[in-house]
């Protein structure tokens, strides 16, 4: 577990595919304005995160709610539950479906009507123009993004990336700049105007969440941000899909 601002703190774990390769996962804890915890994303921690936690929320009783916000990120749920059977449970459609033995609650966090809930210490988005659940399993792009309003820290799953060196190399080789997911063509609604949408969100996102001085991004690493850095990276980002999005519009309209 690490502090990253007064009442934020992340927690980075190992995602493996065959055994061999670890993409990494992560899941953020951040205490609000009420005094509350809310954890973003579901990850089973090792015994001594598990403590850390623990002890902090007073044995996790101060955790009110899960709320997971990528829809593909089902795997940990279940355990997180278990260690916190008390908290509210909240996740995207997908999440209902993928795992539907969980005591969902029926408020699903791609819905803004779910965000008004937590506005006082969170801001959302989700990206426009692409598919919130896309029907190719391994095309991970959208997801909910959430801003803690307090710190200004993001949590990203997948729609945003930094990529690092694993290992050792991650300490001695330069992580990127943030990116796009690189499926976004396969995400990207087959109609006229999804090209536009999402490079409109994007802009407005670049503007909005300016003053952001950290991402927790999923898979990757957590990225420091000059003051600036978050506009410039994500229109960086946008600038670097360019072609992608003009593919779309010549197919598509």
């Amino acid at each position: 577990m690490r502090q990253l601002a007064d009442n934020f703190w992340t927690f980075r774990g190992d995602f493996k595919i065959a055994k061999v390769i670890n993409f990494g996962t992560h899941m953020s804890l951040v205490r609000r304005a009420n005094g509350k915890f809310l954890l973003l994303d579901s990850y089973d921690l090792d015994e001594d995160d598990r403590n850390a936690l623990l002890s902090l929320t007073d044995e996790g009783r101060a955790i009110e709610a899960i709320v997971n916000v990528h829809p593909f990120h089902t795997l940990h749920c279940a355990a997180v539950h278990a260690l916190l059977p008390h908290a509210r449970l909240i996740g995207t459609r997908r999440h209902l479906e993928q795992v539907p033995d969980l005591p969902w609650e029926a408020g699903r966090i791609e819905q803004e009507t779910t965000w008004q809930e937590f506005a006082e210490d969170f801001q959302f988005t989700v990206p426009k123009g692409v598919d919130f659940v896309s029907p190719h399993k391994n095309v991970h792009v959208a997801s909910v993004l959430v801003r803690h309003r307090e710190s200004g820290i993001v949590h990203v799953d997948d729609t945003l990336n930094v990529l690092a060196a694993p290992g050792l190399l991650g300490k001695l080789l330069p992580q990127s700049k943030l990116r796009f997911h690189p499926q976004l063509a396969k995400a990207l609604q087959k109609r006229a105007g999804a090209a536009d949408d999402y490079e409109r969100w994007a802009r407005e996102l670049a503007y909005a969440w300016s003053d952001t001085p950290i991402v927790c991004a999923a898979h990757s690493s957590i990225r420091k941000l000059p003051q600036g850095g978050w506009q410039k990276e994500v229109m960086g980002a946008l600038a670097d899909v360019d072609k992608t999005l003009s593919r779309h519009r010549s197919a598509h309209g």
